[in-house]
């Protein structure tokens, strides 16, 4: 069958569409999206307001003629950490379906870790033994620990790439200040949660999701995303830590030139690579995988096995 899943993230609103049938792997077929920054378009009280409400109505209702042109059968809408968070969510909420049709399902911070640990798990299987998974995205830093599908331990932090640097790195290039400021934040925040994890033992394999880790591992190296799902991409701390101080002295259009980076990415691609340093040095990490797979791919694999289960 042909399922979709529409993923409302802090950057950018995402259709996937899949072949899929349970015991299978899911086949893209097609990909749909819209850059919407929602997490940008919060207020000072910590609301979307109209406009950005009428933005998001838009981009929801070109996914579904979107969806509905590839003929999707089964779709599979969620929200992230923007809506989340928005004080005005179930206002939110509500007016998407009264416009759409669409009611949005709002994962938690834990679930998406969750979801992403189970797509990091099938995609390496049993073989790669104990994970630590590390997804950066828009509003938040997902990490996850396991030997099983489900994890041991799954904890969400306040830590997106876009979040911080809306919240701490005003100038452009950031001022030297704002980033020790910031790097100092970023450290603390994740340091709360090492003892969680560090006391469940050493992992197997260390991965990593999102389009952040992607872009940071391709800049230091890692081959190019035309080159296909099935080539090893690592990104090293040694690389990382040599990257950092290189993008800092960057502006956004500058890093927005460097290879694999997205010109609406290439803003936030500083902090980004602040709080991946953070992580693999206060997690003891030399070097990491980056998975093809995360949380849409979770989202799908859930629903295809209670349709197996059905």
């Amino acid at each position: 069958m042909r399922l979709g899943v529409l993923d409302v993230g802090s950057n950018t609103v995402h259709l996937l569409v899949v072949d899929a049938h349970p015991g299978a792997r899911p086949l893209p077929a097609h990909s749909h999206k819209a850059d919407l920054r929602l997490a940008q378009l919060l207020d000072d009280s910590g609301a979307i307001g109209d406009d950005g409400i009428h933005r998001l109505v838009a981009v929801v209702q070109d996914a579904l003629q979107a969806a509905e042109d590839k003929g999707v059968e089964d779709l599979l809408p969620f929200a992230t950490s923007a809506v989340r968070e928005a004080v005005n969510a179930d206002d939110v909420l509500t007016r998407v379906e009264a416009e759409t049709g669409v009611r949005l399902q709002v994962l938690s911070g834990a679930e998406e870790a969750r979801l992403t640990f189970l797509a990091v798990r099938r995609w390496f299987g049993w073989s790669a033994g104990k994970l630590l998974v590390l997804d950066i995205g828009g509003g938040s830093l997902e990490i996850a620990y396991g030997i099983d599908e489900e994890p041991d331990a799954a904890v969400s932090l306040p830590l997106g790439a876009g979040r911080l640097t809306a919240g701490w790195l005003p100038g452009d290039p950031p001022a030297a200040e704002d980033i020790r400021a910031l790097r100092r934040h970023v450290r603390t925040e994740i340091a709360r949660s090492v003892g969680e994890f560090s006391r469940l033992g050493v992992p197997d394999h260390v991965v990593a999701t999102s389009k952040t880790f992607k872009q940071l591992a391709r800049i230091a190296g890692a081959a190019r995303s035309a080159e296909g799902l099935y080539v090893q991409r690592e990104l090293k701390r040694e690389s990382l830590e040599a990257w950092v101080p290189r993008l800092a002295s960057m502006t956004a259009e500058q890093r927005g030139e460097l290879p694999g980076v997205s010109e609406g990415r290439a803003g936030q691609l500083l902090a980004g690579a602040l709080v991946a340093e953070g992580a693999m040095d206060l997690f003891g990490v030399e070097s990491l995988e980056v998975c093809p797979w995360a949380l849409r791919e979770g989202v799908i694999l859930r629903r295809l096995d209670h349709m197996g289960s059905a």
